[in-house]
């Protein structure tokens, strides 16, 4: 049995080491479009400031791990092209510009995603950047020397708010561009608030409401140029999201989404027997919505990619779904979210009420209690809970994860009173600040 994998990033490693443990002696194939394995995309933004001290800390595996010690036929600078369903061939080119057929028994699409970039006048000048793999991270910090003051971020969203702290703790001018009426979409926009204020209070220059129209320079990106005028800049990333790396599989027959991700059941397989996806170029069920959705996080590419390898393997291994659970750092705030929020239950029809909390995050007596804000969606007619968003400078992971598992078990708000939460002073009030919400619910 040959396994072939596309993608030597989370999903595909997750899943040819998946493979490796339990099919004995597997003839597996990795494909790499790059040339750096198994790292944590996520790390990248700290790494300009400092606090992670090197890219190399990123990798978890590198290559040569996963051909010595584990025996994977681990190949770097493949760019998969084609993918003949019929012959079970996958087709391509290699970084030296030679061409290269391999066939395969089962495969693994794990591709990723590409970083959408919103305009394409000018984004060939010197000094545009997506930070999206080691190697574009690494361009930005050799691009960042001490002649850039002013950088432009586009986008306001993970990547886009990481960096704005980012970058101004190492001392530059930062300014944020966003199309949209707020910053960070994950949230609705009475939430966003805190987080403009956030900004306001770290002179980070935000611009909402506005679209970029093109890039000027000469040579070098000086200028940008949006719907609400033009801004002098010597640096620009564009944050401004993912879409699914699948191009190349548009003629093969395999289902995709409008957005181009790729349709797996609960099984990660796709409509073409023997050819499974996982991670950023797949779909992901969503428990709360009831249908397929595309969240791309590292959490659910780690996930989907180690059941995808299980079920190549033979195994019964259904991937449960996703309720959407997110969470990051902007300056001293924590900004976290799970299952729908209010936009969204709108969007999607839902019968819903919203409840909204401002509380202490330990005792309110104890020092050092500081005020998070809260907003929980629930299904009117039986309470059913849909969704959490909270914002606030501390005590917020704790209260995000314990509602997302609530709404991975399809608890109610009033069942939110029952749990027995830890409490001591320090820790927490008498009341958890989830319950709170439960209990300011007029029916309870």
């Amino acid at each position: 049995m040959k396994y072939v994998i596309v993608g030597g990033d989370a999903a595909g490693m997750s899943a040819a080491m998946e493979i490796y443990r339990n099919v004995p002696g597997a003839e597996i194939t990795t494909l790499e479009r790059g040339f750096i394995y198994s790292y944590g995309q996520c790390g990248l933004p700290y790494v300009v400031d400092g606090r992670i001290s090197s890219t190399k800390r990123l990798i978890a595996r590198d290559v040569e791990t996963f051909r010595d010690k584990y025996g994977i036929d681990a190949r770097v600078g493949y760019e998969v092209e084609n993918v003949d369903i019929e012959k079970k061939i996958i087709t391509g080119t290699q970084a030296s510009g030679e061409s290269f057929e391999i066939p395969y028994d089962k495969l693994l699409i794990a591709t990723g995603a590409n970083p959408v970039i919103p305009v394409n006048k000018g984004i060939d000048l010197e000094g545009i950047h997506t930070v999206k793999t080691i190697p574009q991270l690494e361009d930005l910090l050799s691009d960042l020397t001490s002649n850039i003051e002013q950088v432009t971020i586009i986008g306001g969203g993970y990547i886009g708010l990481e960096m704005a702290e980012t970058l101004h703790a190492c001392g530059k001018k930062v300014r944020l561009v966003q199309r949209g009426s707020h910053v960070a979409r994950i949230l609705d926009e009475e939430l966003a608030q805190h987080v403009h204020e956030e900004a306001k209070n770290n002179n980070v220059e935000l611009l909402l409401n506005t679209s970029v129209e093109a890039f000027e320079g000469n040579k070098r990106v000086e200028r940008v140029i949006t719907d609400n005028g033009v801004y002098e800049t010597d640096l620009v990333i564009v944050a401004s999201g993912i879409k699914p790396n699948t191009q190349f599989l548009k003629d093969t027959g395999i289902a995709l989404a409008k957005n181009g991700a790729i349709i797996v059941n609960r099984h990660l397989e796709t409509s073409i027997e023997n050819i499974y996806a996982a991670g950023d170029c797949a779909t992901h069920f969503n428990i709360v919505k009831e249908r397929l959705d595309y969240v791309p996080l590292g959490t659910t590419a780690n996930k989907q990619g180690r059941l995808a390898g299980l079920n190549m393997s033979g195994k019964f291994a259904p991937f449960r779904g996703i309720v959407g659970t997110s969470i990051l750092k902007f300056f001293n705030l924590t900004i976290a979210t799970t299952g729908i929020n209010e936009r969204n239950a709108k969007e999607l029809g839902f019968d819903y009420e919203a409840f909204k909390l401002s509380a202490r995050h330990i005792a309110g007596y104890y020092p050092g209690a500081q005020r998070m804000y809260i907003k929980v969606v629930v299904r009117k007619r039986d309470q059913l809970l849909l969704g959490a968003q909270i914002v606030g400078p501390a005590g917020v992971d704790k209260r995000i994860d314990v509602f997302a598992t609530a709404l991975y078990s399809k608890m109610t708000l009033p069942d939110l009173l029952d749990l027995d939460l830890a409490y001591a002073p320090p820790f927490n009030g008498v009341w958890d600040p989830l319950q709170q919400v439960a209990r300011m619910n007029g029916r309870l």
